[in-house]
């Protein structure tokens, strides 16, 4: 799972200079009050591109009753004792809590809330994880083919692609790291020459303004300190930003790590045992954050209003620090599906997936449960019609899961910048889009957060999907996605800056090509075509 995208966004725009006017809505977001739940909001009667949670619990819900849902956030964690979530967990009421036996005979023992598949039976749990691309890589590196066992077949197939992107991806962590040592020398010591010139501690940019009109030595620090100073730059954010680097070197590509051996399972089958029921584990920021967006309690005056008021959060903890694997995400998708979900989170992916073949099956067998899966699009600003992302939901070349919908994300106003300049997209890849920028969920210990991503979309979708089932439970999965589908707010004219172009001058598209509706989803407009569809 990789790093919530606001810290990179600050970090680059000091280094690069791309992101100046995001920084500047952020700081704008922060002072007023109007984006404070932005997400539930309205075009209609707020002037805001949320999903007009809000307008459809005024205009549509009023005196209707409504049946709990179940949705399984399939994440890194989830913090379920949280001042604004507590309430809004699921509980297996056929497990007796803590008495070590398993006994719904569901095969887990104690899982009172979900399942933790990144630990052993002794409580250890998995913290950073290889990519991938590192772990294929040095599964095979050196192996011929006639060596590779059956069950390793499908994996091996990835090895030369893994090779050249872990080559890649290790040449670039190094050069960064390389980099930020240098951009912090530079910066320390261009500061300390000028502040001992002006003769005071903090440097405010009117200071730079006049000492540059008379100090002609210290051209080239000002010149250098100035977008610094300009954006309020934090140098605490150098050290998170080598500490970053360091896990990409020490965890994500080293291929002398190897985090699961605390577990010992066969990652290639689906049957051997592998989990504990502690579902917060090291780290539950993003499923926390993730679940927030769901089920937050509403109307409690405490945090945000999540999206559906009658639902159950199922934690299911399978991303590490690192890429996740194929297995526990099998095991993820069956769990939530054996156990009354209606509709399963992910907010994750990755660019290869050795055991695919087990995640597909998976796949399936939530189809035939009756399973909405929602998936965020991805940030790296890909056409992921030609770039693969996974999971996916192509099984074959000819063969899709019927009830799967990829989210991309989209920001607060009808500009430009609707589509959020990182998010992923395709035509044909990416349903619909979502709220992903500058979003205010939960955090661990029950605090509260702003952040980016289509991590964030896809639990709006999943929430307003939830809010649909939990008013007409009889819809089934494909009933609920294609209403979701075909009453997405579209914006035939616009023209957004394309995704992934970070020039000062981005190139334009039209937002309708960035997805299959071309549009953002509406739970007021889903509401509306359900009532008309129950008729």
């Amino acid at each position: 799972m990789k790093k919530t995208l606001y810290l990179l966004t600050a970090l680059l725009v000091t280094f690069s200079g791309l992101f100046a006017q995001e920084q500047v809505d952020s700081m704008e977001i922060k002072r007023d009050a109007k984006y404070h739940n932005w997400f539930n909001k309205s075009p209609i009667d707020d002037q805001v591109y949320g999903v007009e949670v809000y307008r459809a619990y005024d205009q549509l819900l009023k005196d209707k009753k409504s049946t709990t849902v179940i949705v399984a956030v399939i994440d890194g964690g989830i913090d379920i004792n949280h001042e604004d979530l507590k309430e809004n967990i699921w509980i297996n009421k056929n497990e007796i809590p803590e008495n070590g036996i398993d006994d719904d005979n569901n095969g887990y023992i104690d899982d009172i809330n979900g399942w933790n598949f990144l630990g052993n039976s002794k409580g250890e749990n998995i913290s950073f994880e290889n990519l991938e691309v590192t772990r294929i890589y040095k599964k095979f590196n050196g192996v011929k083919t006639d060596q590779v066992a059956d069950k390793d077949k499908e994996a091996y197939k990835s090895f030369k692609a893994a090779k050249k992107s872990y080559s890649k991806q290790l040449k670039q962590a190094q050069k960064q790291k390389e980099r930020i040592e240098k951009f912090k020398t530079k910066y320390f010591a261009s500061y300390d020459k000028v502040s001992k010139v002006l003769g005071k501690e903090e440097i405010e940019l009117q200071d730079l303004d006049s000492l540059k009109l008379i100090n002609k030595d210290l051209k080239k620090d000002i010149k250098f300190l100035y977008r610094f100073v300009k954006f309020g730059f934090n140098p605490e954010l150098f050290d998170t930003y080598g500490e970053m680097m360091d896990e990409q070197l020490n965890y994500h590509l080293n291929v002398n790590f190897d985090a699961r051996e605390i577990i010992g399972d066969d990652v290639s089958d689906i049957a051997s045992e592998n989990g504990n029921n502690n579902v917060y584990g090291p780290e539950a920021f993003h499923g926390t954050f993730v679940a927030g967006i769901i089920g937050a309690q509403r109307n409690n005056d405490l945090g945000i209003d999540g999206i559906a008021e009658n639902v159950k959060i199922m934690a299911l903890k399978t991303v590490p620090n690192g890429d996740e694997r194929d297995k526990d995400v099998a095991k993820a998708i069956r769990y939530a599906a054996d156990n009354g979900a209606r509709v399963i989170n992910m907010s994750f992916g990755k660019e290869l997936s050795p055991y695919k073949s087990l995640v597909d099956d998976a796949f399936k067998y939530a189809e035939e449960k009756g399973v909405l899966i929602v998936h965020a699009a991805g940030n790296d600003g890909f056409d992921i019609d030609k770039v693969k992302q996974y999971p996916t939901k192509n099984i074959t070349e000819t063969k899709q899961i019927s009830t799967y919908i990829t989210v991309g994300a989209s920001s607060i106003k009808n500009n430009e910048k609707l589509a959020a300049s990182f998010t992923n997209y395709g035509k044909e890849m990416v349903e619909i889009f979502a709220p992903g920028v500058q979003v205010k969920s939960l955090a661990p210990e029950s605090k509260y957060e702003i952040g980016d991503g289509t991590s964030f979309s896809a639990p709006v979708v999943s929430g307003v999907a939830a809010l649909i089932i939990s008013y007409y439970p009889e819809l089934t999965a494909l009933q609920v996605k294609e209403l979701i589908v075909k009453s997405a707010i579209k914006y035939p004219e616009l023209e957004v800056n394309k995704p992934g172009d970070y020039s000062k001058k981005p190139k334009k598209v039209a937002f309708s090509e960035l997805s299959r509706t071309g549009g953002i989803v509406s739970a007021y407009e889903a509401l509306k075509l359900a009532a008309e569809l129950k008729k």
